[in-house]
This record gives structure tokens, sequence and C-alpha cells, in this order.
């Protein structure tokens, strides 16, 4: 048999491990043999191969071989091999306060076809990274990082290495500054990461008890400085952002309202493009943007964008998905309406486009809150099996990206980070 690189790919053995797999992992535990004395791997499989089946693997086995002899390291550390990393596994990261203990808890969720949700790992979140998500929220999710923070700290973490770095945030000068709002994503290109602020300043020129602008600044690893984005900026100085917003396709997208007033307000979308660093405005149709008795978020569901419409009352949920990209084009897919249980929020989507949603359920004279799976077709839930409740939902691939990252490095502390 030719085991040349070319004809390895096309063959039949290759096709089967194109997924991670024990063949994968065989194949490369036999560069060790069963004595434990390692064996140069030229003498087995070309080393460039040996680089495409370890770009299928899951990332807990790269950690692994990465102890397995110095060329494997230097190969899985190099800037190429993670730039070019791309995890096929989903997981479900949930973040909740146990009922039991009453202690915040990590627990990951293999999110796939065969097992789920069996397939559950409680995360060992390493003490620095602990405390500074103390009171944290969530800022957002892309590339396998999730963006924490709080009133003076953003946290970028990669959970699958159980890896992070900090981010300092300008501390707010509250004569100047009337709020500020954050978004978070990876550029594609570059694999970048970057936070988004926006800040409310108000205008010295006009009325400053009425007046405000938004001023935004844009934060990257690679400099781990703010400046203004590279691109144009926000055509209208009124728009107020919410805190939903979810990365789709390289774009992050922002829930927003037009400012224009307190009861006549148009809700609508802020597209700010990760790479080039521009802002654009999506009209939403008039049945979500002017229907303010249903309030509005916004999830990643299939790779495009739903918006999720919730019935206060009725405590139902509409879901609206973006059709080809196109603004102002939605069509209607289900409505989440549950029996005996009431919805209180829904928290993410699954890879099949299932809700996760955090319900409560009346037992009585007290209740119960748990996380369940909503199925659209049958209207059947699935319990995942965790009791608790402050929960926090974040899909996530796997990734390497923050590997070559100094250990307990804080970003920040300079007076570029500090600037308004």
């Amino acid at each position: 048999m030719d085991f040349g690189f070319g004809s390895y790919l096309s063959s039949p053995l290759t096709a089967s491990i194109c997924k991670p797999s024990i063949l994968i992992l065989n194949i490369l535990s036999s560069l060790v043999n069963p004595r434990g004395i390692r064996i140069k791997m030229s003498d087995h499989i070309p080393f460039e191969l040996q680089s495409e089946i370890m770009k299928r693997l899951h990332v807990k086995s790269l950690i692994q071989f990465r102890s397995v002899c110095k060329p494997w390291k230097s190969l899985i550390d190099s800037s190429d091999f993670i730039k070019h990393y791309s995890g096929r596994q989903q997981h479900l990261l949930v973040r909740y306060q146990d009922a039991v203990d009453h202690k915040e808890k990590y627990v990951s969720i293999v999110d796939d076809d065969d097992t789920f949700p069996m397939q559950k790992v409680t995360l060992t979140i390493p003490p620095f990274v602990v405390n500074m998500l103390k009171h944290s929220t969530t800022m957002g999710s892309s590339h396998g990082l999730l963006c924490l923070y709080n009133d003076n700290m953003a946290v970028i973490w990669n959970p699958s290495i159980s890896k992070a770095v900090a981010v300092v945030l300008s501390k707010r000068k509250y004569n100047e500054i009337w709020g500020t709002d954050l978004g978070f994503g990876v550029c594609r290109e570059t694999l970048d990461p970057k936070i988004v602020k926006i800040n409310y300043v108000f205008n010295p020129l006009i009325d400053i008890d009425s007046v405000v602008v938004c001023v935004p600044k844009v934060f990257t690893l690679s400099t781990g400085a703010w400046r203004s984005p590279y691109g144009s900026i926000l055509s209208r100085k009124s728009i107020r952002f919410s805190e939903s917003q979810v990365v789709v396709d390289g774009v992050l997208y922002w829930l927003a309202d037009d400012g224009t007033g307190e009861y006549n307000y148009n809700y609508l979308i802020i597209l700010f493009d990760i790479t080039s660093e521009e802002f654009k405005e999506v009209n939403l149709p008039d049945r979500l943007a002017r229907n303010h008795e249903r309030d509005l978020s916004i999830f990643k569901l299939r790779s495009t964008l739903a918006v999720l419409q919730f019935d206060v009352k009725e405590k139902l949920y509409d879901v609206w998905m973006m059709t080809d990209g196109v603004s102002n084009s939605f069509i209607k897919l289900f409505t989440i309406c549950l029996k005996d249980v009431a919805a209180l929020f829904v928290q993410e989507f699954r890879k099949s486009g299932e809700p996760v949603i955090g319900v409560r359920r009346t037992c009585g004279q007290h209740y119960d809150l748990s996380l369940v799976v909503y199925e659209p077709n049958s209207k059947k839930i699935n319990n995942l099996g965790i009791n608790g409740y402050y929960y926090d939902v974040n899909a996530y691939m796997e990734t390497l990206i923050l590997l070559d990252q100094p250990d307990l490095i804080i970003y920040g502390n300079t007076t570029p980070a500090f600037e308004a």
C-alpha cells in the first residue's frame, strides 16, 4: 500500500477517521510501544500526516499528546496549528447555583445526538479564574471562548483547555459616562479575540441631563489595548444597546432600540463586523420592532440569527429565524408553550435546534427549578438532571485559542486600557 500523503488522505481509512475516534488514537498511540519507549515519528507516519490526524482529535487528547514528545508539543503549540484547528464537537456549558449546597458550579455537556445529555463533566475552574468570575455576567461566546465580566474586569476563558486571560475595564466616570455596554467576538480570519465597549457619554454641548451619545471602543488581545474601531461607526448616536447579543458567521449581532423615547421606540439589530469593525443597522419587521408588550432576545440557531419574542403574561415564546441573511426577513419557526411548568428563560439552543429552557414547576406551596430541553415537534421536555437556580447556558466548540497565552496574565494595567 502507498503511504504517501496524497493517497492516504483519499483512502477509505482516512475517510473513517475524519471524525475523532478510537482509530485515530490507536494510530498515534502506536508511536509509543507497550514498554513506554517512544519511537521516532518519522519511523512510522509522515509528520505532515500526523498533523492532519491531530487536527481531528478532541482537545483533551491534544493536551495529553503535548506531553509525549517535543515535536508533538511544538506542533500543537504552534500558532499555525492553533489557527487551523477547529473542533467538531459542540458542548453546552451550564453555570448555575447548586440547589443542595448553593455553590456555583460549571458543567459541560457533550451536545451530540447519541448520548445527550449523558456525557456531563464538572469543570474545575482555576482559582485565578474563580476569583475574577465572582458576581460576573456572561458577555458572550465565540469560537469556543466565553467572555464574562463584572464592574471592573472581563475574563476571556477557554473551558476546553482551562485557560483564561483578564482585561481591566476602565472605571466609570459618573460625571462623563452615563452607562456602558459590552460585546465580545473572535475575528474568524485572525482568531484575535475582541471586546467592544459602548460608552454612553454626556454631550457637553447640549443639556447634560437629557442627551448622551454612544462612543465605541475596541480591545484586541493581540495588542492588549483599547482603541477606536477601524471601520465606520454608528450613523445615529441615539442607539441604546441591550445585553442580548450573539456572534453568527463572523458578525456580532446586538439587540438595541433607537432611543427615540420611553414608549415609542423601535427595536432593531446592530451588526458589528468583527473583521472590518464596521457597524450597520438591521431593521426588524413591525411585528417584532413595535410590539412593546413582548420582550425580545436574540440567539444563534442552526448557524443563523434567531429572535425570540416572549409573552410575559402567557409565559410563551415565539421563535423567529432570519431567512437567507436578509435584513427584515424573518419566519416564525415555532412557539414554545409548556404544560404544567412555567418557562422562565430560554438559555440557549442545541445544535439540533432544540431550545434549552429554565423552568419552574409548582409543588404545593413550593416550586422546583430545573433545566430542560424542549422538543418543538412533540412539544415534550426532557430534564437535563441539573437542579439549581441562576442558570446560564452557553454553547461552545472545542478550540486551542489562548494556548499560547501566558498564564494568569491581566491586560489593561497601562494607560490605554483605562482611557474612556
